[in-house]
This record gives structure tokens, C-alpha cells and sequence, in this order.
């Protein structure tokens, strides 16, 4: 018999039904996809479009060139110039080592350029490209660009990078521009100026390159490329360009600060002087100072540990956030308070036995001339800075009246300069005390707080400002840097308005004895006696000694047994012409003992050339010079030349 193996209509049948669904499931799915199609052709069409323009379509930052820091002579003070750099992008490169080995064999690639690719990488996000070396010469670069395919995420650029042409000069005054960080970026992020640093690499970082950013930094450009799908530039379709940074024109002359800072010579200090009228800083000084284009291709670990570990602090910007006691210096403004308060109304006097006590009390607070000055009024205790006469003088004014009234010459606060970081210093008070300490105020307090001692801190500029506020006879002024902004394209010039910060209504007899007494200081017998011979106009100073270290009750200071660190600041402030000025100035020598003797002759120097163009006479020269066989004919040259005596040593 015959054994049918299949049955065919059976299977034809199921056959069918397999092919019937699967068909119906193709078509299904093909409708799925033209309803889909449909979605995205007509309902999200526009969406798509923009996306597809933006892959097609790349917008290029372009970074506008940062404006230019002048002198008020015209002198440059910081400029830009474009240099080829060579950079990588660590998202493009799979074994960044072997790649930056490779590289060094084409273009030289130290050990520092590595430390400081490393720094920067670690501030950068891994999608930005990172300088790994920078000012190639066209040698370099020619060599490197005919083996670009080699190096994928490795490429030549052509930077702008900033220069202080004079170096060290002024440069916590100009300041610097860095990278910009995280911390950069939260705070253009906050400013609402995120936007405007597409492209940008640098920011200002301290000084006035930091102060007047927005100014400097400009407005950024863009451009609208055409790319291909490798990502190459195909043409350019738009292109709105760059507003470049302003200009700025200081109140600064270069060679004033120049000879202010040599002036100095291996001291550390600060110095300040001001135009009392306007309120324009002449110059600005704070010694040691620091090269600022080590900071901006990003400065080196080696560097920075020498800078930032130096016991003389070269990177503390002194002159706004440096804190000293003001000693002798103060008491100029100590005896406005007494004349303006009747506390000392002429001609009152007092017989000084060189030492001051309180009611019921045997501790002695000296004055630095132990046998005493004799009969002294104000006028004369301001001259040979009798210690006795303002220890009386600031107990009978109390604290409280003492601090409200100098606080108008801007000590204990922020004088407002154009410079980020300011001090504002200190002016002690019972309040103040009892907040820090816990403890109440002693009268002890306040008797030391006349000769500028005790809690007092003032910054060298509050102290130059102080001084310019009495030469304006009350007025004060407030201190700027920046006198001019030019407009780049334009040349458009905007001058920045004269701020009159306080206006002290002194009496003009009692300007009259603390000017008359801040004349003689400068003149026979006064404490800066030396400072003021042979100049041909009339200087008023005081001169300040404030101590770093207590010394017991019995003790006597001698510098020579002394630590240098731990010897006396050397403070002297002045106002010249004295009838009519011009310019104030502010000297801080720190461990420099004597103003007299080691600030008065740097704040010399600078009037003197501010004056009379005169330019100050090296060392080296005057040691050359042959001594006079007989004395000057004229008093004040004979006293230059006779002996300084005793009491023109101290303050």
C-alpha cells in the first residue's frame, strides 16, 4: 500500500495564512513609517530645518582685541600682539603623552611647557584646546604644519596675547590678565557677561586690567561658516565684527614711577602720591613688585612658589592692602580733632618732663625724647612730634570724639580707588573692642591711639588721601587711576568726572598752626630737616616711627640688636608747594626705623622731579663726586651739610 507523506492543501493553506500576516504586518510597519515620515516632514519641519542649518552652518566667535593701558604721556603700559601657539584638544587625542612626545620631536617642548599645559588642562574643560607651547617662530610653525595629519586634535594657532612692556614697572597698578577659570566664569555667569566670552581664553585678573574689564575686553564678534560634513570651513555667509576694547589713559606718569620704585631701592614699602586737587594718583608703588607676563601664558609651579612663599611678599599689593599702624604720621589729624573740638585753643601750652601719666597711675608713657621738649604748644609739638603733648591731647578728646572726627580724612574705610581688594583699615572704639575681644576699652587705649599706635591700621593710600584731603584745606577728593577712556574705532575720549568724596568744615586758622607746624618739620630743627634742604619750594611733612615689636618700660630700642623684621616702619607724608599744592604724598618703609632719615628722602625724589623735572643723581655718581672744600653761602645749604641733629632722628 502507498503512505501519503504530506498533505498539501494543508500546508498551502497555513502557508497562506503565514504570508497573509506578514504582509499585513510589512504594510503596517511601512505605515507606521510614512506616518512618522509625515510627522517629521510637515509637523516638525521647521524644527529640523534648524537643526540641519546648524550642522551646515557653524558660528565662529571672534575675539575682539583687548584695548590698550597708557601713561598719561602716551607711554605704553600693556599692549597685544599675535603669535602662533600650538595647541591640543585632550577630547581628540587617545594617548595625549606618546602625542606631545611626538610633537617635541618636531617643535621644542620643555619641561616648563609641560607643567604648564598640565595647569591649564586641569582649569580647562577637555573639549577646549590647551596651549602647549606658545610664541613659535614661523620655522616652527612652517615644520609642524606639513605634518598636521599626523597629530588628530592637535593644531597651529594664531593668539592674541597680552605684554607689559615695562615689566616689574607699576605692575600692581596695571595688574594682569590670566585664564579664565571656574571662578571667572561664575562671575562673568552672575554679571551677565558669559555671552560676550565666546572664543576667550584671558580675563583681568588683579589691577586695573581686572577693575576696567568691560572696558578693555570689548564686544565679540562672530561669523556665520558654511561647513562641509568632515567639519572644513566652506565659505563664510555672514560676519558681524569684533568692537574692540577701549583704551585707557592713566593719571600715572612712567618715569615718576619709575623713580619712585628704584628710589626704594632693596627696601620693601609702598608709596602713594596724589594731586590734592584732583584727586589723580601721580604714583603708585608697592615694593617688592613681580614681572606680570609671567602670568599670562599661565605661570609655571616653580615660579609661583618663589613668589607666593617669599618672606617679602612681592605679590601683596601694599599700597591698598597692606595695614600699618600710622604712628607719628597720625597726629596731624589728631590735632585738627583738638583745634576743631576747643580741646587745645591757642595759646596753650604744656611743659613736657618726657613722659605722660594717667590719674592715680604709675606706668609712664615716654615720649621718644626721654629729658622732654620743654614748654610746647601745637604748632611746635607738631614740629618735633612731641609724644606727651597728643597722649594729653587724645585722653581729653576720649575715643569717641577722636575717631568720628578723623574718620572724615577717610581713615577706617575705603577711600573707593579703581582698584578690586582694598583695605579699609581700622579705627579703633569701645564698640569695635568689645566685639573682637569681649573686653571693655581702657583709657591707656585711647592715650596711645594719639600718637598712632595701639588697634590704628591705616593702608599707604588712606594715608596719602588723608594728607591730600588737609593740603585741599578739607576737600576731599576721591583717588582714581584712570583719567581718560578712548573709544578704539571712534577715538572718541571720555573723561572721567572729579569726585568730590567729603567736604570737612575746618577752620582756616586752624589749618593755619597744623600747616604752619608740618612747614617747620621740614626745616631747622624739625624732624625731617634733612629731607627739606636746599629744596626750592616749601615742603610741610610729617614724619612717623610705628613699632612692629613692644619694647618693656625700662627698655631702650636699638635697631642694630634687632631682627630686620622686627625693627620699626618708617612712615613720612608731605604736601608740596606748601602754598599752594600739587601733589601729597604717602611713604611707608617697612623696617626702615626712621621716616626722616629712610622715607623722607625717597618722597623727596619723587617731588622733586614731579616739580622740577629734576631726575635724582644714581648713587654710584654722587659717590663719585668730589666733596666741597668750603660750605654753601646760602643757611639753608650750610644746615644740609653741618651734622643732623639728635631730635631729627626720632619722630
Amino acid at each position: 500500500m502507498r503512505a501519503e507523506l504530506k498533505n498539501f492543501q494543508h500546508e498551502q493553506y497555513y502557508f497562506k495564512l503565514r504570508l497573509g500576516f506578514t504582509g499585513f504586518v510589512v504594510i503596517a510597519l511601512f505605515g507606521v513609517l510614512a506616518l512618522r515620515f509625515s510627522y517629521l516632514q510637515i509637523k516638525q519641519y521647521k524644527h529640523y530645518q534648524t537643526l540641519a542649518e546648524n550642522n551646515r552652518i557653524s558660528l565662529v566667535p571672534i575675539v575682539p582685541n583687548r584695548g590698550l593701558i597708557l601713561d598719561k604721556n602716551g607711554v605704553v603700559l600693556a599692549h597685544n600682539f599675535f603669535v602662533y601657539t600650538l595647541e591640543i584638544t585632550p577630547s581628540k587625542v587617545d594617548d595625549l603623552e606618546k602625542t606631545i612626545s611626538e610633537v617635541s620631536k618636531l617643535v621644542e617642548v620643555s619641561s616648563l611647557d609641560r607643567k604648564r599645559f598640565n595647569k591649564l588642562r586641569e582649569e580647562s574643560r577637555n573639549f577646549e584646546s590647551v596651549p602647549i607651547r606658545t610664541h613659535l617662530n614661523e620655522v616652527e610653525a612652517a615644520s609642524f604644519a606639513v605634518n598636521h595629519y599626523r597629530f588628530p586634535g592637535v593644531e597651529i594657532k594664531s593668539r592674541l596675547f597680552r605684554h607689559y612692556p615695562l615689566g616689574k614697572l607699576g605692575a600692581h597698578m596695571v595688574g594682569y590678565i590670566g585664564r579664565i577659570n571656574d571662578k571667572d566664569l561664575e562671575s562673568l555667569e552672575k554679571n551677565g557677561d558669559l555671552s560676550n566670552y565666546k572664543g576667550s581664553d584671558h580675563v583681568g585678573k588683579s589691577g586695573i586690567e581686572q577693575f576696567y574689564e568691560r572696558q578693555l575686553h570689548g564686544t565679540t564678534g562672530f561669523q556665520q561658516v558654511e561647513i562641509d560634513a568632515d567639519g572644513r570651513a566652506v565659505r563664510v555667509l555672514s560676519s558681524t565684527p569684533p568692537v574692540p576694547g577701549s583704551n585707557l589713559v592713566l593719571t600715572i606718569d612712567s618715569k615718576i614711577q619709575e623713580i619712585a620704585e628704584t628710589a626704594f631701592g632693596e627696601h620693601r614699602g609702598a608709596l602713594v602720591a596724589i594731586n590734592p586737587k584732583t584727586g589723580e594718583v601721580l604714583s603708585y608703588v608697592s615694593q617688592p613688585t613681580f614681572d606680570p607676563n609671567m602670568f599670562v601664558d599661565g605661570i609655571d609651579v616653580e615660579n609661583w612658589r618663589l613668589l607666593n612663599d617669599s618672606l617679602d611678599k612681592p605679590l601683596i599689593n601694599r599700597p591698598i592692602r597692606g595695614i600699618y599702624p600710622p604712628g607719628s604720621t597720625f597726629k596731624p589729624f589728631v590735632a585738627m580733632a583738638g583745634l576743631e573740638n576747643d580741646k587745645r585753643v591757642p595759646p596753650f601750652s604744656i611743659s613736657d618732663p618726657g613722659y605722660f601719666t594717667l590719674a592715680n597711675s604709675v606706668h609712664k608713657y615716654r615720649d621718644w625724647k626721654p629729658t622732654g621738649h620743654g614748654m610746647v604748644d601745637m604748632q611746635r609739638a607738631i614740629t618735633i612730634s612731641c609724644d606727651t603733648f597728643f597722649y594729653g591731647l587724645a585722653l581729653e578728646l576720649g575715643i569717641d570724639k577722636l575717631t568720628d572726627f578723623v574718620r572724615h580724612f577717610n581713615f577706617g574705610r575705603k577711600t573707593g580707588i579703581d582698584i578690586q581688594g582694598e583695605n579699609a583699615g581700622l579705627l579703633p572704639t569701645p564698640e569695635w573692642k568689645m566685639r573682637r575681644f569681649k573686653q571693655p576699652w581702657y583709657q591707656g587705649e585711647t592715650v596711645i591711639v594719639g600718637i598712632g599706635q595701639g588697634y590704628t591700621l591705616v593702608t599707604p593710600l588712606q594715608l596719602a588721601q588723608a594728607t591730600a584731603t588737609l593740603a585741599n584745606n578739607g576737600v576731599a577728593m576721591k583717588p582714581h587711576l584712570v583719567a581718560k577712556i578712548q573709544k578704539a574705532i571712534s577715538n572718541e575720549t571720555q573723561t572721567l568726572p572729579l569726585v568730590v568724596q567729603d567736604t570737612i568744615p575746618l577752620k582756616p586758622e586752624n589749618i593755619d598752626i597744623v600747616k604752619r607746624g608740618m612747614i617747620a618739620v621740614t626745616q631747622p630743627g624739625g624732624t625731617a630737616a634733612a629731607v627739606g634742604a636746599n629744596a626750592p619750594y616749601a615742603i610741610a611733612a610729617k614724619t612717623g616711627t610705628a613699632q612692629v615689636i613692644g619694647i618693656k618700660q625700662n627698655a631702650k630700642y636699638n635697631a642694630s640688636s634687632i631682627d630686620e623684621r622686627h625693627r620699626d616702619h618708617a612712615l613720612f607724608i608731605a604736601y608740596a608747594p606748601a602754598e599752594d599744592p600739587t601733589i601729597a604724598i604717602a611713604v611707608i618703609v617697612e623696617n626702615g626705623n626712621h621716616g626722616g632719615t629712610t622715607a623722607g628722602p625717597i618722597a623727596r625724589k619723587v617731588m622733586d622731579y614731579y616739580l622740577l623735572g629734576k631726575i635724582p643723581v644714581p648713587e654710584q655718581a654722587k659717590d663719585d663726586k668730589k666733596v666741597p672744600t668750603k660750605p654753601p653761602n646760602n643757611a639753608l645749604g650750610a644746615a644740609a651739610t653741618q651734622p643732623v641733629p639728635e631730635e631729627e632722628l626720632h619722630d
